[in-house]
């Protein structure tokens, strides 16, 4: 739809005002119902473990991020105003990949495959291209190009201008943001295994990529490509440009700030024997297990154990259980009770 068709722009006809693309509705739709396939196949072969809904939310939300980027008024507006344009760009690649991500996809196919669909797709995932492509590093330099090369290159005029470049640049943000996020915030078994504190990091450091392409977009005086579609309504070109770049720099921002505070908040709640332990603590820790069972093996008394045996040591969070703590103490005392005695008759 030319943009003399469409009214000016406003958030109710942006509601109203869809456009059909059979291609991504296909997709989606495809692709929804195989995710929903495999999670109740799932259910049904391990209901004690049943498909995470969350999980399954999140995947959906994804692909729902889809749609509307491209078919609702986000997408009808986006070759007549390019702050809207730019307000696609953010979903196509900062919203909708970790959405997808958290999906975890090729956990729910690995589940609910049987051989020899479950044994290819594991050799797959250990091949040296994916193990490449799933390279952090790979990823942030993936996207870094994506968002400097579609946004400061002549390749806005000629994305402006032919729409099958257009949509394949839509599947270029899809497909790098999956890339991108995915060691980052997903638990897929690929070969990369990135510490919480190096995520944080990698997701920090694709924020100035994004302030720098919007600072520039908002500092243009002039407008840096020719509009596919020239208007008579809204902003004139070059304030569209430096609107664009706003969303860019601020609406990013934003939407990577979430991201670094829910892996913060992941990695808050992680699990494990020694989470929250430097070394010394955790040697600290030990240490206490083996005192409380040399405590506990002289407590016990030589008939309840072979002589001269011991009890093995267990690591436990003596500090947050009184009966071992107790133990512990009663055990300080005992080894200092001859020095306290020695002290008092001299």
């Amino acid at each position: 739809m030319g943009s003399d068709q469409l009214p000016p722009f406003s958030w109710t006809e942006a509601a109203s005002n869809w456009q059909f693309a059979p291609v991504v509705t296909v997709v989606t739709a495809v692709v929804a119902a195989l995710y929903l396939w495999g999670a109740v196949r799932v259910a049904r072969r391990h209901p004690a473990r049943p498909w995470s809904v969350l999980r399954t939310a999140s995947f959906l939300c994804g692909l729902l991020v889809v749609v509307l980027a491209t078919q609702s008024g986000i997408g009808t507006y986006d070759d007549t105003l390019f702050w809207d344009h730019m307000i696609q760009h953010v979903m196509l690649i900062m919203i909708a990949p970790p959405l997808l991500v958290a999906g975890e996809p090729i956990t729910l196919l690995l589940h609910a495959s049987r051989n020899p669909l479950h044994t290819r797709v594991k050799k797959f995932l250990r091949s040296w291209p994916v193990h490449w492509l799933t390279w952090p590093v790979f990823g942030v330099v993936a996207y870094s190009a994506t968002i400097v090369g579609t946004h400061l290159t002549s390749f806005m005029n000629l994305e402006a201008t032919n729409d099958a470049v257009h949509n394949a640049e839509h599947v270029l943000y899809l497909v790098v943001g999956y890339l991108y996020f995915l060691p980052l915030v997903g638990r897929e078994p690929i070969g990369w295994k990135v510490s919480y504190p190096l995520r944080l990091f990698l997701l920090f450091i694709v924020m100035p990529v994004d302030a720098f392409t919007g600072v520039v977009l908002g500092s243009e005086s002039s407008p840096p490509f020719t509009s596919s579609e020239p208007r008579s309504w809204g902003p004139s070109t070059l304030e569209d440009v430096h609107m664009g770049g706003a969303v860019m720099w601020i609406g990013g921002a934003a939407v990577m700030f979430v991201l670094i505070m829910l892996t913060f908040f992941a990695w808050s709640r992680e699990r494990r024997p020694s989470a929250g332990m430097g070394w010394l603590e955790t040697a600290r820790r030990v240490n206490l297990a083996d005192r409380f069972a040399e405590g506990a093996g002289g407590a016990a008394g030589a008939g309840s154990a072979a002589p001269g045996a011991r009890p093995a040591p267990r690591i436990v969070n003596v500090d947050e259980d009184d009966e071992q703590l107790a133990a512990y103490n009663a055990y300080l005392a005992r080894i200092n009770g001859p020095a306290s005695g020695d002290a008092g008759s001299s």
